[in-house]
């Protein structure tokens, strides 16, 4: 360290220690001391824009887009006007088709919900249900990007990204970010991407259809070295990398590839046993369920404890990229997908209550759009039962914990589920809301980018003040 310039750790930030050390990184005591300050470093904001009120995230997003008027939002005219045609929707078999299900009030604060969601039910008064949401298209690809990243277009971070890239990690050792994905959705990567933010904000995916730490994380263990060769071998490429962004300071690329290879190693210490899920009780995994989505919220709460700042959860099976897509046998489809979701859900927030986190977790479900009040024939299938079309104009999800107002029923949609009338809430307002329960005003996040000032909700977005616990 003798050619090294004086370095003052409490003002220097990781970065530019990286830039100016010339001799790797020394002593473990030392390694200890750089992780304490790259906490502070690594997300934008040295503090929240004010107190959050949550300071962890999981999206429980259900692919394809479940259908508001068969879950949280009953429409008995649907069934005055059973078979009628909305206006211009003129095509065979596109009539109002009402909800089998049956819908009752829920919790002291009387939450509706339909048949389908017996455990959440028992969740009612943590929930607060929104009615009123709408997004910009009914297409799945721009949906999936709008309600990801904010944008229908590829190429722009997403939530999980820019809540990384401002807040930085609590935990050393997990990345602040990380994707359970059982199989590649439509759009894919881009579902979880950073762009051009620095790639250390990126999702980390993780094939979540595995059950074998081994195999959920690939190459978590080396398979010869132990940690102290490790070690050496690190620092050794370190050094070089080092010599060579001394010649190209601001390489963002080169930036995160470093600290890219630094998680890896730090992930070493404690990704494996978080992954690790054999270690819950057959209890644990009885309450869940058996599913994947089930060993998914699993996982998610496991990462959650372990101050992982944004968790998302796909719903998707081996058989469908878009499970909720539902545009034929709507009834039975919406049976089966509720009720995989409905237990581990529900098991996931009650799980967070009583290990006291949901107090400053935030917890949000649904998907890309809903589903339409009117039925869709396929004509392809003989004797098809009907299903439901894409639906953006008024859908329904629901939050819970992380500062939310619980056992609440927010925004309407007009009699017949078509479109959002009452407390209407976009995707940019629901963004602006997560980032504010974070502590993070969404109009101050912004990152210079191709000459122009960049942020998750572009020019738009009100938070959603009626919603938030004072």
């Amino acid at each position: 360290m003798s050619d090294s310039l004086p370095i003052d750790l409490g003002t220097t930030s990781r970065r530019q220690w990286l830039r100016r050390a010339g001799g790797g990184f020394g002593s473990l005591a030392l390694a200890g001391i750089l992780q304490q300050q790259s906490m502070a470093d690594r997300g934008v904001l040295s503090v929240p824009h004010f107190p959050a009120k949550a300071k962890r995230v999981v999206f429980l997003f259900m692919n394809g887009g479940p259908s508001h008027v068969d879950t949280f939002d009953p429409k008995p005219a649907l069934a005055k006007h059973e078979g009628e045609q909305p206006d211009k929707i003129k095509s065979k078999g596109t009539g109002y088709m009402p909800s089998p299900f049956q819908f009752a009030p829920h919790g002291a604060s009387g939450v509706i919900m339909s048949e389908l969601f017996p455990n959440l039910s028992r969740c009612a008064d943590d929930l607060c249900v929104i009615r009123s949401m709408h997004t910009d298209t009914p297409n799945h690809e721009p949906g999936l990007l709008l309600m990801n990243s904010g944008h229908q277009q590829p190429v722009r971070p997403s939530l999980g990204s820019w809540a990384s890239y401002g807040l930085g990690s609590e935990n050393d050792n997990l990345p602040s970010f990380i994707t359970l994905c059982p199989g590649l959705p439509v759009v894919g990567p881009q579902l979880w991407s950073s762009a051009f933010l620095p790639g250390q904000h990126q999702g980390v995916a993780v094939d979540a259809n595995e059950q074998d730490v081994e195999k959920l994380i690939a190459n978590l263990k080396h398979p010869t070295l132990g940690r102290a060769e490790q070690r050496r071998q690190l620092d050794l490429l370190q050094k070089m990398n080092r010599r060579h962004i001394e010649e190209r300071a601001g390489d963002q690329d080169l930036e995160a590839h470093i600290e890219a290879m630094e998680k890896a190693f730090r992930m070493q210490t404690e990704a494996g046993e978080a992954f690790d899920l054999s270690l819950e009780p057959q209890s644990v995994h009885d309450r869940y369920g058996k599913s994947v989505f089930a060993r998914n919220c699993i996982l998610a709460r496991r990462l959650l404890e372990r101050n992982v700042r944004f968790v998302q959860v796909h719903y998707i099976t081996k058989t469908g990229k878009q499970p909720w897509d539902t545009h034929s046998n709507n009834d039975g489809g919406h049976r089966k997908l509720c009720a995989d979701s409905d237990q581990a859900t529900a098991a996931l927030i009650e799980e967070l209550k009583e290990r006291g986190l949901l107090e400053d977790t935030l917890v949000l479900w649904g998907g890309e759009f809903g589903r339409t009040p009117y039925a869709q024939n396929d004509d392809k299938k003989k004797d098809a039962k009907p299903g439901r079309d894409h639906h953006n104009t008024g859908f329904s999800m629901f939050l819970a914990g992380g500062g939310v107002r619980g056992g609440m029923m927010y925004g309407q949609t007009d009699e017949l589920g078509m479109h959002a009338v009452e407390n209407r809430v976009h995707v940019h307002d629901l963004h602006a809301t997560i980032l504010h329960l974070m502590g993070v005003d969404h109009t101050r996040l912004t990152y210079r980018y191709s000459g122009r000032d960049f942020r998750l909700t572009d020019v738009y977005g009100e938070v959603v003040e009626d919603i938030i616990r004072t």
